[in-house]
């Protein structure tokens, strides 16, 4: 799998999740009552249905999409090792050269190593111990490869971070706006005497206010996913250091 095709599944994958977040916003807009469609969407807004709390619903969906790219990602580094990239037995000795041959031509016909961190590191290992036949030397490239990936993959969570970032931001964003908008109606010299001046405020600080609460919850959720499915990549990951341990570093003979 190449990076282009990387790319194209996340833009796949953004525009479904925006076009399910478009969905959820028109039926909630329907089936649910006034003071709840108030709330999450600002129904009444004039601007509707240009709101801060529907841009919150789209940022939050393209956020559920990235986590599901992260998740999926993590579910085709798993599978690499049912691939059996390298001998699992207690006899086996790996000398260079011919020893080193069927484990490099499998890594290289699998579709994933360019994406993947289990084959790209068995051959980067393989290679590294074919030209300098050193044990040692092989092993502290498998330690520096095993930090580089670490941040490889703390680079990849960025997008979702970006995004957790943005949510509570634009959640505070409405609720300044949402005072900013009351303040100006009660002061609008047309509105001093209206019996109903208390009550047009107050609702309209309470759908700005809303509207951080519905950020830091969205936000909240999108953290909690982001963790689960980070601490899984990072597993993996550590699983596949153990595994090229186990199962190459420790079976490199070089005479």
């Amino acid at each position: 799998m190449s990076q282009a095709s990387e790319a194209k599944i996340r833009m796949t994958t953004l525009a479904i999740s925006l076009a399910a977040a478009v969905l959820l916003i028109a039926l909630l807009a329907r089936v649910l009552p006034e003071t709840a469609s108030t709330i999450l969407l600002d129904i009444n807004r004039s601007t509707w249905p240009f709101t801060v709390q529907n841009i919150l619903w789209l940022a939050f969906f393209a956020g559920l999409g990235e986590v599901f790219i992260r998740w999926r990602a993590g579910l085709i580094e798993e599978n690499q090792f049912d691939r059996e990239y390298l001998p699992r037995d207690d006899e086996t000795v790996l000398r260079p050269g011919d020893d080193m041959t069927p484990i490099y031509q499998k890594v290289r016909s699998s579709r994933y190593r360019q994406v993947c961190f289990l084959p790209r590191l068995i051959e980067r290992l393989v290679l590294n111990f074919n030209l300098s036949r050193s044990v040692d030397q092989t092993n502290a490239l498998l330690n520096s490869s095993l930090e580089l990936f670490l941040h490889e993959l703390d680079l990849r969570y960025s997008i979702i971070r970006y995004i957790t970032w943005l949510i509570p931001s634009l959640g505070f964003i409405g609720t300044v706006v949402g005072i900013m908008l009351a303040l100006n109606f009660a002061g609008d010299r047309a509105n001093v005497e209206s019996p109903e001046l208390l009550y047009e405020v107050t609702q309209r600080l309470g759908v700005a206010f809303s509207t951080t609460l519905l950020a830091l919850v969205m936000a909240a959720i999108l953290v909690f996913l982001q963790n689960l499915v980070q601490g899984k990549e990072e597993k993996t990951l550590n699983q596949a250091g153990q595994y090229c341990l186990d199962n190459l570093i420790n079976r490199l003979y070089a005479r």
